[in-house]
């Protein structure tokens, strides 16, 4: 019977789980030493290795001769586990078995010991799925848990979990995998399958599944069975939907040259060639993210296409940096509004005018620089009454009077940006809020949270919900509010910070707590974070007040 590759290369020991040595060092570390948790909490995106690691480890803690914190995968107790006829092993899925009733039969079976093995090990995929009194029900389990119970929590969304459960649970975040892991393992899949592959389509599967192996072994299974002896660049292409990458350079160069016409023309060519919209806008996207690290750092990044590095590095000399940005969002935005629409067509072509249009933003801004020489020149002339008019009256002219050089579109573009940001400020003014202090810190807000996500999400902009779940909640202090992302979400931290997001953010939060507050925005440093969580764990065991931090 053919099995699926994500389960047929299903990693069965730590050295097998790429990208995540800072986890499976501390768990092999646990088990060498024998200090066993009885609560993990595994989080991350799909696709990362959160399931895979529980498994391993269930087997690892149970096995009769590890080696260096592995199973051996041969005793008896690892083979029971790997062929899952273990009774002392249960893989329970939170999405189907999320009421009170299943959880307290499950309590009323983890107080007997284990049949055969030394730990019962329960692994709670999608844990967030659990309704209130589920969670309720699991807490009192882990308040008293018995000595031979191991529980692993997994979850995509760890901030719809309740603070009481997190708390009592050793936190592991499984980041996205990194592109050259999932190239190498493609490649070995190849060896192990005599399958002959171009090195080019490794790359292609790599960029194309967002850090999740998963996704990457799931398109690869899907070329394989469309065609399994030769595997080139171009049958990959066409079979995955996806635009040429010579295709997606041609169309930015005619953004960066500014023209609508030829820009649009290209745009047809790669729709009349059968290209899915959607996927198309996602390949823009990942293009210009592409060129912003190009232009950003000078050396290789891991997630960019080796082969085609350079030509990135060279068409990012074409924009500016702000320009980047700015289409980034632009994308951004027409990924949701083509999702929902009935002419996804119109949206990406409106897209492009916009994207050709900003590339004249260098152009105004010299203008804005020449004014302000200007001004400067007439300040160090000692002119004193007729400044202001000349000022005014050149003011004037440059805003109201746009040289040829800048187009009309140009303009409106800008207008409606910044219109958009006024009528959220003016529509926020025009509720009064109370100008009290808020007493209460960033545990009310942790508490608070999911609900205040809902709200976010029933926003317009839909893309707003998506950045800022991924964000991390800091501090709260003074009626601001501090969240922050970590150094590989800084797409999402730039988006977030945009005057136009953080209005609205900061307006959903006033209203929810009914009194003004602030947001800022924040990169966290990964060993920072956990030091503080370590600080934030030893406060809440001897009490805030007894902890001095120097």
């Amino acid at each position: 019977m053919y099995q699926a590759l994500y389960r047929k290369y299903r990693p069965i020991d730590f050295e097998n789980l790429l990208s995540h040595e800072h986890i499976t060092q501390t768990l092999k570390n646990q088990i060498i030493s024998g200090d066993i948790s009885h609560a993990y909490l595994f989080s991350g995106t799909r696709g990362t290795g959160k399931t895979s690691a529980a498994k391993i480890f269930s087997r690892a803690v149970n096995c009769l001769n590890p080696k260096d914190g592995n199973p051996c995968n041969e005793c008896s107790n690892c083979l029971a586990i790997l062929n899952e006829s273990a009774m002392d092993v249960v893989e329970m899925d939170a999405a189907s078995n999320n009421s009170v009733d299943d959880i307290r039969d499950l309590k009323d079976r983890v107080i007997y010991p284990p049949t055969v093995l030394k730990y019962k090990v329960y692994i709670i995929d999608e844990v967030h799925m659990l309704s209130k009194g589920a969670f309720n029900a699991l807490l009192k389990i882990l308040e008293e848990p018995p000595k031979h119970l191991i529980f692993i929590l997994a979850t995509t969304e760890p901030q719809r979990i309740p603070q009481t459960i997190l708390s009592r649970c050793q936190r592991f975040y499984f980041k996205r995998v990194q592109s050259k892991d999932i190239i190498s393992n493609l490649k070995h899949i190849s060896d192990e399958e005599n399958l002959k592959v171009d090195d080019k389509v490794y790359q292609l599967i790599a960029q194309n599944s967002d850090g999740a192996m998963r996704d990457a072994l799931s398109l690869f299974d899907q070329l394989i069975s469309y065609q399994y002896d030769e595997i080139t660049y171009d049958m990959a292409i066409n079979m995955l939907g996806i635009a040429n990458a010579d295709m997606i350079f041609d169309l930015v160069g005619e953004i960066s040259e500014k023209s609508v016409k030829d820009a649009i023309m290209k745009l047809d060519d790669i729709i009349q060639k059968g290209k899915d919209i959607e996927q198309l806008i996602i390949d823009l996207t990942e293009h210009f993210r592409n060129l912003m690290i190009a232009k950003s750092i000078n050396n290789n990044n891991d997630d960019i296409i080796e082969f085609d590095y350079e030509r990135y590095r060279e068409q990012s000399k074409e924009f500016e940096l702000n320009t980047i940005l700015d289409i980034i969002e632009l994308l951004n935005d027409a990924q949701t509004t083509a999702k929902y629409s009935t002419q996804p067509r119109v949206i990406i072509e409106m897209t492009i005018v916009n994207a050709c249009q900003l590339g004249n933003r260098g152009d105004l801004e010299e203008r804005i620089k020449v004014l302000e020489d200007q001004i400067q020149s007439i300040v160090k002339s000692g002119v004193k009454a007729p400044v202001a008019n000349s000022i005014d009256r050149t003011a004037k002219q440059t805003v109201t009077s746009p040289s040829p050089s800048v187009t009309d579109n140009t303009v409106v573009h800008k207008k409606v940006v910044e219109k958009k940001v006024e009528k959220t400020v003016e529509k926020e003014d025009s509720i009064e809020y109370d100008d009290e202090i808020l007493e209460f810190g960033i545990e009310k807000i942790e508490e608070d949270w999911p609900d205040i996500l809902e709200s976010i999400k029933a926003q317009p902009k839909k893309s707003l919900h998506a950045l800022i779940i991924e964000s991390i909640l800091v501090a709260f202090k003074d009626n601001t509010l501090t969240i922050g992302y970590n150094e590989n979400y800084g797409f999402h931290k730039t988006a977030i910070s945009t005057p136009e997001n953080t209005v609205i953010v900061e307006s959903v939060l006033s209203q929810f707590y009914n009194s003004k507050i602030s947001l800022r925005v924040i990169t966290i440093d990964e060993s920072a974070s956990s030091l503080d969580e370590d600080i934030k764990g030893i406060q809440n065991l001897f009490g805030s007040d007894n902890v001095e931090i120097f």
